[in-house]
């Protein structure tokens, strides 16, 4: 692993020689690494109930980014080996990453509530490390990538989770700026590309409906949890087939209909896994809008226009 002093110049010598690199690959994205953590952080007691600190250099505080792997909610496909490759660009860059595992639908506790019960055990254990380490809680990004896309559109909503339902907390960490990397977010709405695209079927991921319960969706689905005051940026590669542009324009168009802001960018010539690396063409852009989502804060201006 590179130490994270060696970083900017390996990162740029990566970016330099993949100017002419082909759209990535899901092999490509399984061979992705970086730096080791400075904190591996437990949770809870699973052996997926754990998130990775990520600190730059100098005396801070400094902005964080939470970082939330996808996967296609299992863990058939990597996960948060492959966001250390972004943990330590970020890093690099002066933005503290919190690098989160949790329990997916294929081990134990996961699925519905256990993992987002994870999202909420990770959020709570960032929060603790602020009065040990010099992170910037006023500055905050939650950035998902595919099935993590889901959960940290799901995050920016917490506050309007239903007093009744197991996913309720009284006092969540405010998330309000959010960068979906090839999200597959609305449960409801994008059931059929979600099955298609990473052959989940709603119960995996919302649970099952009964009496006390007749809507999986009212606690699951970040499209239902709006408006929250929430700014979204879907980031999409234009070759993405697992999360097309499409998905990325009918959620953003959902958030400004409930009042919430959303844009969309899409990645020119990039595939699903061009989202997630920082040795890819892309990373610039996907970099510039996580600093630009750092950047506005709570009194952030409105997004700029969503793009073609």
């Amino acid at each position: 692993m590179l130490p994270l002093r060696l970083l900017p110049a390996a990162l740029l010598f990566a970016a330099t020689h993949a100017l002419a690199a082909s759209p990535m690959k899901l092999a490509d994205y399984l061979a992705l690494g970086g730096p080791e953590p400075l904190l591996r952080v437990p949770y809870g007691p699973a052996p997926s109930q754990y998130a990775e600190l990520f600190l730059p250099q100098g005396k801070g505080p400094f902005p964080v980014a939470v970082l939330v792997h996808g996967g296609c909610w299992t863990s058939k496909f990597g996960g948060i080996t492959q966001l250390r490759n972004m943990a330590g660009a970020l890093a690099a860059r002066g933005i503290a990453a919190w690098n989160v595992e949790y329990r997916r639908v294929d081990e134990p506790g996961g699925g519905y509530p256990g993992m987002y019960q994870d999202m909420h055990g990770a959020l709570d254990a960032l929060r603790a490390q602020a009065g040990r380490h010099p992170l910037d809680l006023g500055r905050v990004v939650a950035v998902g990538h595919s099935a993590g896309g889901q959960l940290v559109q799901w995050i920016a909503g917490r506050a309007r989770i239903p007093r009744d339902s197991p996913l309720y907390r009284a006092d969540p960490l405010p998330v309000r700026n959010i960068v979906s990397l090839g999200g597959l977010a609305d449960l409801r709405h994008e059931a059929a590309l979600i099955k298609s695209s990473c052959g989940r079927d709603t119960a995996q991921l919302a649970g099952e409906a009964g009496p006390g319960r007749p809507d999986v969706f009212v606690d699951t689905n970040a499209a239902e949890l709006m408006p929250n005051g929430s700014r979204t940026w879907l980031v999409t590669g234009a070759l993405d087939t697992i999360s097309p542009p499409r998905a990325a324009h009918d959620y953003a168009a959902r958030a400004r209909a409930a009042g919430d802001a959303a844009e969309v960018v899409i990645l020119p010539d990039a595939s699903h896994y061009d989202e997630v690396a920082a040795t890819s063409p892309a990373w610039p852009r996907v970099l510039q809008v996580i600093e630009r989502a750092l950047g506005t804060g709570a009194r952030a201006a409105a997004p700029e226009p969503a793009s073609p």
